[in-house]
This record gives structure tokens, C-alpha cells and sequence, in this order.
């Protein structure tokens, strides 16, 4: 975080906050990323599909904040995938992942530990072939909440949520600006060079999302309509 903000003309808070840059530091930031030895991902819900809608399954999770434990599952099932594969490369065994969030108000982490609990003593199949948790690689215990302040991971995770949303919202920061989410393309995360519905996944699905076309540009740029299908979902 210091080599980012290294290059900035002007001094920042000490808690990095992409939408608080100028449009050369928010430049200068995503460029640095793209270079760093990591592995981004992104899950985007269109919420004007969610109006007036009611999930019938909603009331099996057990969490009363069940569509940000649905989120991260979602998530989840992608990095936990990447980092078995990495780990099994790297190690020839299942490394532990630890996971840590931003603290928000209004959030149970409690209930989003016992979601993830709920789905490995089901081991149920997924309804949709997206993916699926990959339980070897996650430990309860390795589950942490942080103020933004504190992590300068949780710092470089908010440019990367902020650059997407920027690139698809303009109801709220103005019109979409694509830029910032393209300069991240090196780091995205891909499987058999695909990032879309990997590194970067749409819900609903492209062809239900409903997006103009300058909210559009961004998933088309990463590879959509065409999406990654997890070949292993309905294995088990």
C-alpha cells in the first residue's frame, strides 16, 4: 500500500478509499495492482432484477442476512477452487485459506460462520451449476473480521469492488466508467482461460441482468454472454 500510494501527487487518508481518489490516483492504483502477485474476483448482482422479488429458499438459509451469505458463497466457491488447485501445485496438499471481511454495520458474521457450517454438513449438490465450496481449503477458525483501516488487504479488495461498480452503476457514482475494471484484466482470476464466471460473475445471468448497453461493456470486455460452468458441480 505504500508503493501505491507512493505514486500519488497529493497525500490520502491513511485508509485508502478508491472512491476518494482523483481520477489519476484511481488510474495509478488499478495499474499497481495489475501488477502485483495476486488474483482478483468479482461477484455483481444486478439488484433492479431483485424488485418486488421474493426468494422462496430465502427462509432454508439459516442467517437473517441470507443474500450476503448467498454472495459470498458464490465467491467462495471460486476462491476456494483457485486456492486447492494452487495449493495442491504447490504444496501436493490442501492449504488453509484465510478469509477476512471488512466490518459493516448491520452485518452477523456469526450467521454468515454458521451458513458456511450449514452447507458442509449438507454437502448438498448445487442448485445451479456454478461451483461448489471447496470445504479442505477453509477452517472456521481462519475466518476474521477487520476494520478498513487496519488491513491493507481489505484496502486493495474495495478498489477492486469499487473499479466494477463504477464500471456498471451509473444510478448512483454517475455514468458507467469502464477504465479503472480494465486496467485489472492481468490479475482477474481465469480457469481454462476464461474469467467470466470465474474471476468476474454476473448475477442474475447475462441474458436475465437486463443491462443497458454502458453497463453491459464491462462484462463483455471479461468475456460474456460465454461464461465459465464449473465441469465438477454435479460430480459428487
Amino acid at each position: 500500500m505504500q508503493d501505491v500510494r507512493s505514486g500519488f501527487r497529493s497525500k490520502q487518508a491513511r485508509a485508502l478509499h478508491f472512491a476518494d481518489l482523483s481520477n489519476s490516483n484511481k488510474i495509478a492504483t488499478c495499474e499497481k495492482i495489475a501488477g502485483l502477485d495476486l488474483r482478483c474476483f468479482v461477484v455483481a448482482s444486478n439488484k433492479k432484477n431483485m424488485e418486488g422479488y421474493v426468494n422462496p429458499d430465502a427462509g432454508k438459509i439459516p442467517s437473517q442476512c441470507w443474500f450476503y451469505c448467498w454472495m459470498t458463497r458464490v465467491l467462495l466457491e471460486r476462491v476456494t477452487r483457485f486456492v486447492l488447485h494452487r495449493s495442491l501445485i504447490e504444496y501436493g496438499t490442501p492449504r488453509y485459506l484465510r478469509i477476512e471481511y471488512s466490518a459493516r454495520g448491520g452485518l452477523r458474521y456469526d450467521q454468515m460462520h454458521a451458513y458456511y457450517e450449514w452447507l458442509r454438513m449438507k454437502r448438498h449438490k448445487p442448485f445451479l451449476p456454478w461451483g461448489k465450496i471447496c470445504f479442505e481449503v477453509m477452517h472456521m477458525n481462519l475466518l476474521r473480521v477487520y476494520p478498513h483501516l487496519e488491513r491493507e488487504g481489505l484496502q486493495l479488495a474495495d478498489v477492486v469492488a469499487a473499479a466494477f461498480f463504477k464500471a456498471c452503476d451509473k444510478h448512483d457514482t454517475g455514468a458507467c466508467d469502464s477504465q479503472y475494471a480494465k486496467l485489472l484484466r492481468p490479475r482477474m482470476a481465469r480457469e481454462r482461460d476464461k474469467i467470466s464466471g470465474f474471476g468476474v460473475k454476473l448475477l442474475p445471468g447475462f441474458a436475465k441482468a437486463s443491462l443497458d448497453a454502458d453497463q453491459a461493456e464491462i462484462f463483455r470486455y471479461y468475456g460474456y454472454p460465454g461464461q465459465w460452468w464449473d465441469p465438477e458441480a454435479f460430480s459428487d
